[in-house]
């Protein structure tokens, strides 16, 4: 196995715990949004985002597959507008589903990601990859109700309800810009070198098995009630 994939692998190994404990909701974080205003909703929603692996793990999947800064931009614009619609709209409407299912629809998309950027769809399935534009817009909804389910986990009480909403979403987005520097910075910067490929192959591929693993995790906590 070559350096970047044993990086790779060691690194997949101590994140994966805390992959398993994404998204979730505290105490403490009930605390803050009880004694503060608005903006304990943005820090909340900021917080949630940055520990938000399965999300930032589709995003990396997106950049990977990305050229320039305009496609990314782009982009992640067509999935912020996403995961925002669902966010503010099932949040106010009222509506939910099991946090489980929803998180295990995000570790599909995240198996997706890694499965497309190796080329999965023509070598496997001798198709064309659907359109990716679409699929981030589609997923981007999914996420969104997912961010749903957690905001709806906490006692937001009906007073500025919608203002709540638009904050901790506002906070989403902040979380999400400061989680993605790096990740850009990263796979941009590696691009021009030689291990590229070595390292492009390897992170996709272990997107596949987190996907997979996070799905297994969160149909187990479906079923036995976790």
């Amino acid at each position: 196995m070559k350096p970047q994939q044993n990086f790779i692998l060691s690194l997949s190994l101590f994140l994966f715990p805390v992959l398993l404990m994404a998204h979730g909701v505290s105490s403490g974080d009930q605390a803050i949004l009880d004694e503060g205003g608005l903006f304990s909703y943005i820090y909340v929603g900021s917080k949630h985002m940055l520990t938000g692996y399965d999300h930032l793990l589709f995003l990396a999947g997106v950049i990977f597959y990305l050229k320039g800064f305009k496609d990314i931009l782009k982009f992640i614009t067509v999935f912020t507008l996403g995961h925002s619609i669902t966010l503010i709209g099932a949040t106010y409407l009222g509506v939910k589903a099991d946090e489980h299912l929803i998180d295990a629809v995000i570790a599909l998309s995240v198996l997706y990601k890694g499965f497309e950027n190796l080329g999965g769809f023509e070598e496997k399935l001798g198709i064309k990859s659907p359109n990716l534009l679409l699929m981030v817009f589609m997923f981007g909804l999914i996420h969104g109700f997912g961010l749903s389910t957690r905001l709806q986990s906490f006692d937001v009480g009906s007073e500025q309800f919608l203002a709540k909403i638009v904050s901790f979403n506002v906070g989403v987005e902040l979380g999400q810009v400061l989680a993605l520097i790096p990740i850009v910075f990263l796979i941009t910067q590696w691009q021009g070198k030689r291990s590229y490929d070595a390292f492009y192959k390897a992170a996709n591929f272990y997107l596949i098995i987190a996907g997979v693993g996070l799905f297994v995790y969160q149909m187990y906590g479906y079923f036995n009630g976790h």
